[in-house]
C-alpha cells in the first residue's frame, strides 16, 4: 500500500471515530437535556397536614378545603415557575402526636417543598421540632397565643396584640370589668389566659372564675353552672373543636344569656357557628382578623369563588382566609427565588405582600408573623358576624406580649409541658 493510501485510510478512520464521538456526545447532550426538562416539569409537592376526624375536624376540615382552593387557583394560571402544584393531603386525626409522625414522612418521603397545617397549639409545638430538625417549612394558619417565633414557620393568624389583647381592652371599654375565663385544657387556653390576667389585673380589671376542659370533652355543666352562680361581666372563652357545642347548650340551660353575660370567643367562627345551634349564639361576640361580612370587592369575589367551588351555603372564616393566602404568600416567595428550594423560599418570604380578602398582610421578617386588621364581630340571626370594631389599619405582630418578659414567658410554657408530663396539653385528653 503506498504511502498516500494509508494516509487517506488513516484519515477516513480518525473522520469516522470523531462522527461517533459527536453522534454520542449530541445523545448525551439530549439526555441531560430531556433529564432537565423533565425534572423542571415534575409537579411540585406540598403537604396538607388538618385534622379531617376527631374533635378538631369541626375547624379543619374548611382550612383543606381553602388550601385546595388556592392551589387549584395557581395551576389553573399556570402553576408556580411553570409547574404545576400536587397537594398531598394528610389527616392528623386531632392528634399531635401522629401529627407529628405524619409530618416528618411528608417531608422525608414524600418530599414535599412546604406543609401547610395545624391548627391547635398543641399540635404546632408538637411538630416545630421536627420542622426545625429537618430545617423545613410549616405554613401554620390559625390565631394563637403567641410565645414563640421560629424561622422554620411561617404564622398566617394572629399574634395576641393582634386578637386576644384588643378584645380584652375592648370588653373592658364596652361590655365590663368582671371577667370569667374559660378554655380547653391545652398550651393555647392557658397561655391566652395568663396574658388576659396580667391585661386585665393591669387595667384595674377583676377575673372572677377560671376553668378549663379537655378537648372533645363534653361536660361543660358544672362550668356554667359556676358562671351562672358568680354572675361575670363577660365571658372570654378559648375552648376549641366540639366542645363548644356542648359549652354553649350548658350556658343556656344554666339561664346565662348573652343579653345579660354576653361570651366573647377566640375560636369560633363561621365555619363552627352551624353546628353550635344559632340560637345559642345570637348576640355573642368573637374576635378575629377576618370575617366573611367584610365589604371589599376582593372578599366578595374570595366568598363567591368559595360558595361556586364548595356550595352555596358554604362560609368562610378567618383561619380559612389565613390558609388561603399562605398558600399565595409562598407561591410569591417560590417565585421571586427562581425555585420551590426551602431555604431559598424561607428566606424570600420576610417582606412578602399580599392583597388578601380581609385587607392588605405582610410579613415581618422579624418574626415571620403577618401584619393585620384586629375586628370584632356580633353573631347575627343568619349565622353571620356583624363588625362592631375594627383597627383600621394593620397591627404589627408582637408574638410576647410585654407582661412578662421573654424569659419569664419561655419559663412559665416549661412549667406547663412539665406538668403534663413533657406534653403540650393535658395528658388525660382522650386520642393523644
Amino acid at each position: 500500500m503506498t504511502q498516500t493510501r494509508v494516509q487517506e485510510s488513516t484519515l477516513l478512520m480518525m473522520r469516522r471515530v470523531t462522527g461517533i464521538i459527536a453522534a454520542s456526545m449530541l445523545v448525551l447532550v439530549v439526555i441531560v437535556v430531556s433529564m432537565n426538562i423533565s425534572r423542571t416539569a415534575q409537579p411540585i409537592r406540598v403537604g396538607v397536614l388538618h385534622a379531617l376526624s376527631g374533635t378538631m375536624a369541626i375547624s379543619e376540615a374548611a382550612v383543606v378545603d381553602a388550601t385546595l382552593m388556592a392551589i387549584a387557583e395557581l395551576n389553573a394560571a399556570g402553576g408556580v415557575l411553570g409547574r404545576q402544584i400536587e397537594p398531598i393531603v394528610v389527616d392528623s386525626r386531632s392528634n399531635w402526636v401522629y401529627a407529628a409522625r405524619q409530618a416528618e414522612a411528608l417531608i422525608a418521603q414524600q418530599n414535599v417543598d412546604v406543609v401547610f397545617g395545624c391548627w391547635t397549639s398543641a399540635c404546632r409545638r408538637t411538630v416545630r421540632p421536627v420542622f426545625e430538625r429537618l430545617d423545613h417549612l410549616l405554613v401554620y394558619p390559625v390565631q394563637y397565643e403567641g410565645l414563640e417565633a421560629s424561622p422554620n414557620i411561617l404564622y398566617t393568624g394572629a399574634a395576641p396584640n393582634q386578637q386576644i389583647i384588643p378584645a380584652v381592652k375592648w370588653c373592658l371599654d364596652h361590655l365590663g370589668t368582671r371577667f370569667y375565663l374559660v378554655g380547653s385544657d391545652y398550651v393555647f387556653p392557658r397561655s391566652a389566659n395568663a396574658i388576659i390576667r396580667d391585661q386585665v389585673e393591669s387595667l384595674g380589671g377583676e377575673i372572677v372564675g377560671e376553668d378549663y376542659l379537655l378537648l372533645g370533652s363534653t361536660q361543660a355543666d358544672p362550668i356554667a353552672a359556676r358562671i351562672a352562680a358568680v354572675q361575670p361581666d363577660v365571658i372570654l372563652n378559648t375552648i376549641n373543636g366540639d366542645s363548644n357545642i356542648h359549652f354553649f347548650r350548658a350556658l343556656r340551660a344554666a339561664g346565662v344569656t348573652a343579653d345579660a353575660i354576653p361570651t366573647l370567643s377566640f375560636s369560633i367562627a363561621e365555619s363552627e357557628l352551624p353546628t353550635l345551634d344559632i340560637e345559642n349564639v345570637i348576640g355573642d361576640y368573637a374576635a378575629w382578623n377576618y370575617f366573611q361580612s367584610v365589604n371589599s370587592d376582593t372578599n366578595q369575589r374570595f366568598v363567591a369563588n368559595f360558595q361556586t367551588r364548595y356550595g352555596a351555603d358554604r362560609v368562610t372564616s378567618d383561619p380559612i382566609e389565613a390558609a388561603y393566602f399562605g398558600v399565595y404568600l409562598w407561591a410569591q416567595a417560590a417565585r421571586e427565588s427562581g425555585t420551590p428550594d426551602v431555604a431559598v423560599v424561607r428566606r424570600a418570604l420576610g417582606g412578602q405582600s399580599f392583597n388578601a380578602p380581609g385587607g392588605i398582610v405582610s410579613v415581618d421578617p422579624q418574626t415571620n408573623h403577618v401584619w393585620k386588621i384586629v375586628r370584632i364581630g356580633q353573631i347575627r340571626t343568619d349565622g353571620q358576624f356583624e363588625i362592631v370594631w375594627n383597627s383600621g389599619n394593620p397591627i404589627r405582630p408582637q408574638p410576647y406580649p410585654i407582661y412578662r418578659s421573654q424569659t419569664e414567658w419561655d419559663a412559665f410554657l416549661g412549667t406547663l409541658y412539665q406538668s403534663w408530663g413533657r406534653n403540650w396539653a393535658n395528658p388525660e385528653t382522650p386520642g393523644t
